[in-house]
Order: structure tokens, then C-alpha cells, then sequence
């Protein structure tokens, strides 16, 4: 484990590096057209947002092209060595998540009941759940798109799974942006990629930098 000085972390606090420049990226941009496609399908469907903001024809555009973009960081980001590393690590689930999850059902908050590695095993379930909604959220999309190409009864349905789906993740999304506003040292190591040694030895004590 790599320490040193951060000097935006408090005074004497030794940090480690947890994400790289590609990988705060990709998070970045990920984040940001989500969040496109979030406000854009809240003015499409809320009339008092949709008469607010008008322009209907171009908020359908805008959506629809941030919809398309959503996948391009991602596998823009595979061309980074620590980014793969990382996609491995969410992918992998061990005897410690289970662990991890019956604490969290249980609400049981010590510490050392919730061993971790470099990600959690709540981590590792909202990004599986998040990669398969976008791809059912594209999928679908595509079918309301090019009306041409399909049935109209898979339309219809692809049309109902659209709107709903789009409820829950807005649902998973503000869960997620309220976990991490109440962890500022997660946020930190986001936007610098850098954490404090005390606080990766506290949330993920199973991880060896």
C-alpha cells in the first residue's frame, strides 16, 4: 500500500489511491448523461415540467441521443487496464458479500460486521442492477425509436417497460446520490481519487491497494 500526503485531507492523514484518472472519467460522464436522460424523461412525462419547458420535439432528441451515448464511456473506459481491474472486482461476489448483504438486511451498522474489498457488496449490486437497466433502457428505446423495424405489440410492451423502468432507476438513482452525499470521503475519492488509509481500512478492510 502506497501512502502519502493529500492535501485536501485533513492535517497528518496518509491516503491511498482507490480510482484513476480514466476511471473518475468515466464516472463523470457516465453520471452526467444519466442524468440527461433523468431530466429529460421527467419533462417528457410530467405536464407541468413539459409545459415549462416546451420544445417538446428537441427534449426527444436530447434524450434520445444521450440514451445512444450512454454505453460509449464505458467502453471507451475498457482501454484502461485499472478500469477492467475494477469491472472484475464488481463482478465477483464472495463469501464476505453475503456477509456484507445480511448486515445490511439486519441494518446492523458495526463495522466489523460488513467486511469489504475495494467494493462492497452493496456496490457490486447496484452496479449489475444499473448496467442492466441501461441495456433494457436502450433496447427498448431503440424499438420506440425505429417504429419500422418491429410489431406494434412489441412496441406497446417495449413502450411499458420503457416508462416503468425509467420510474424505478429514477428511484435507484436518488437512493444512490443520498448514500453518497452521506459519505463525503467516498465523494472525495471520486473527484481526486484519492482516500484516506483510516477510512479504506474502516469500509473496506478486505482491500489491498
Amino acid at each position: 500500500m502506497t501512502l502519502r500526503a493529500d492535501p485536501a485531507a485533513p492535517p497528518g492523514a496518509r491516503t491511498v489511491r482507490r480510482f484513476t484518472r480514466a476511471e473518475r472519467w468515466v464516472h463523470r460522464v457516465t453520471a452526467a448523461l444519466m442524468g440527461v436522460c433523468v431530466v429529460t424523461a421527467a419533462c417528457l412525462y410530467i405536464p407541468q415540467l413539459a409545459e415549462l419547458v416546451g420544445r417538446r420535439e428537441l427534449v426527444v432528441r436530447v434524450h434520445e441521443c444521450a440514451g445512444l451515448a450512454l454505453p460509449v464511456p464505458v467502453l471507451l473506459g475498457l482501454a484502461s487496464r485499472a478500469f477492467r481491474a475494477d469491472l472484475r472486482l464488481l463482478n465477483r461476489f464472495g463469501p464476505h458479500d453475503r456477509l456484507w448483504l445480511r448486515a445490511a438486511l439486519r441494518r446492523d451498522q458495526r463495522p466489523a460486521s460488513r467486511p469489504a474489498g475495494k467494493f462492497n457488496a452493496g456496490q457490486k449490486v447496484y452496479a449489475a442492477w444499473i448496467a442492466g437497466a441501461a441495456l433494457v433502457m436502450l433496447g427498448t428505446g431503440l424499438m420506440m425509436w425505429f417504429t419500422h423495424l418491429t410489431p406494434l405489440m412489441w412496441r406497446t410492451s417495449a413502450t411499458f417497460v420503457h416508462d416503468w423502468l425509467a420510474l424505478t432507476i429514477g428511484i435507484v438513482l436518488a437512493g444512490h446520490i443520498g448514500m453518497a452525499i452521506a459519505d463525503p470521503e467516498a465523494r472525495h475519492g471520486l473527484r481526486t481519487g484519492r482516500v484516506t488509509s483510516d477510512w479504506a481500512d474502516s469500509e473496506h478492510p478486505l482491500w489491498r491497494p
